[in-house]
């Protein structure tokens, strides 16, 4: 017999079924729409003059795809979260219609840019610098650059004056918001770059408390490569009903990036990279690792083989963190080793690789940190030590960005065999009981020289020391 159900329970499922209560659980699970309704993509020929010479200003030859799909709904006012791949020129696709959409003739503050980091920032501002060249010099729009770490005087100076865009850290934004130095009510355009880590745990307290300060009828758009189900959800109390316009939810990281990983030993993880920058030569690279220690050790570890290598995490100064980026940028220095401070939207011009020395311990990390390299078209190769320990979650990255992830092999090396060999007929002869040791302290002066004047006598009496090594172990065996 089938049990007595209450009708408020057939009512109930009913409801389930209807319009309205699909619409509350897709609120609930935080799934996004497409923009409804749909607005044609867009070329240089169907935007203004100002806009198009801004993309010219810019370096570029034409749009890119993010920025044809996105700028239309940016022209017209409508809420927006952007979800493409790194170095899809999402940063165009937000920036270019500023150049029709703010008055350059009202000295407020009209357009709010956030993003994680200081280095971001000032990627952002320095973008918009060089599309504004475009413009004319009398009527000219002005960025207030706002972050931490560096003095408060200039960023005054330039809240004050009128700068119509603000492109900021949240600490230091909101810094200036409650001290009245930036007066937010004439902000009408709020942009959250790199939108999942804005609205991470980290800094949604900070994000929240800006929001309080901006009118409620501004737009507001968010941009990001990755776009976790929790973000989606979060997104709904900084939007008003956005679209979502996906370039890359299906594969969200780049075909041109090859990427590998090697198993390592823990305790070899250092000699691994060192010999990996012997093969692959590597014209510039960027070097994930996961703790600062970990990167100051792999900074003097590779300068000691005579790299030409930097660092760059939240130990430094500001200043040094800019340094060691331009440098990079400019062609000035080859490698960088870097916490994730370096994993968000830096653009760094022909860089061929990105070594991951740990595996990130966020799954989105993988995208972000490996699309450094492989931008806007360009071909890159992003290469991954693990441990066994870490190989099972490194696969699941993998298979939830669908990134074709192969595992190689590390060739032999003759020169660190013959090194292992000689080591250890060294560690032989030191533990031998016939005085030999101090034989040996008599010899080093006259190694010392013969490596100096005579390379190749040195070179025979080694080969021979190792053959007989060599011969010793394979009869041993």
């Amino acid at each position: 017999m089938a049990p007595d159900i209450p009708q408020s329970a057939y009512v109930e499922q009913i409801d389930l079924t209807s319009d309205a209560q699909k619409e509350r659980r897709r609120d609930e699970v935080g799934e996004l729409r497409e923009p409804d309704p749909p607005l044609e993509e867009v070329t240089t020929d169907d935007l203004s003059g100002q806009i198009e010479q801004a993309v010219h200003a810019a370096g570029w030859t034409d749009l890119m795809d993010v920025q044809r799909k996105a700028i239309p709904y940016v022209l017209e006012g409508r809420d927006l979260i952007v979800q493409s791949q790194t170095g899809s020129g999402k940063t165009g696709a937000f920036l270019l219609p500023l150049f029709d959409l703010i008055n350059p003739e009202k000295k407020e503050q009209q357009v709010l840019i956030l993003t994680p980091t200081r280095e971001l920032a000032r990627q952002i501002h320095e973008e918009f610098e060089r599309m504004k060249i475009a413009t004319p010099r009398t009527n000219r729009m002005e960025a207030a650059l706002v972050y931490g770490g560096v003095g408060y005087g200039s960023q005054i100076d330039a809240l004050e004056s009128g700068a119509q865009v603000v492109v900021g850290t949240p600490g230091r934004t909101l810094d200036h918001l409650e001290s009245r130095n930036f007066i937010a009510d004439t902000v009408q355009m709020l942009v959250l770059d790199e939108a999942d880590e804005m609205l991470s745990m980290g800094f949604y307290p900070d994000m929240k408390d800006i929001v309080d300060f901006l009118p409620e009828d501004r737009v507001s758009y968010m941009y990001s490569a990755t776009m976790p189900p929790k973000v989606r959800t979060v997104a709904r109390e900084f939007l008003d009903d956005p679209g979502f316009l996906s370039l890359s939810s299906d594969k969200v990281s780049v075909e041109e990036n090859e990427y590998r990983y090697y198993l390592v030993n823990p305790m070899e993880k250092d000699r691994v990279l060192a010999r990996l920058m012997e093969l692959e030569e590597p014209e510039s690279a960027l070097i994930f690792a996961n703790t600062k220690r970990e990167v100051s050790y792999l900074s003097k570890f590779l300068s000691n083989k005579g790299y030409d290598v930097d660092e760059m995490s939240g130990d430094l100064s500001q200043r040094d963190r800019e340094e060691a980026l331009d440098r990079l940028r400019e062609g000035d220095l080859r490698l960088l080793v870097a916490t994730d401070v370096a994993a968000r939207g830096i653009d760094v011009s022909d860089l061929s690789h990105v070594f991951i020395y740990d595996v990130p311990q966020d799954h989105e990390y993988i995208i972000h940190r490996s699309g450094r390299t492989a931008r806007a078209g360009e071909e890159g190769t992003t290469i991954v030590l693990s441990t066994h320990e870490d190989e099972f979650e490194l696969k699941r990255m993998a298979n939830t960005y669908d990134i074709d992830l192969e595992r190689a092999e590390l060739p032999e090396d003759p020169h660190q065999t013959a090194t292992e060999l000689l080591e250890e007929r060294h560690d032989e002869i030191q533990r031998s009981p016939d005085g030999i040791e101090q034989d040996v302290q008599d010899f080093v002066p006259l190694v010392q020289e013969l490596s100096e004047e005579r390379p190749e006598l040195l070179a025979s009496l080694v080969t021979k020391v190792y053959a007989q090594a060599k011969q010793e172990e394979e009869d041993a065996a």
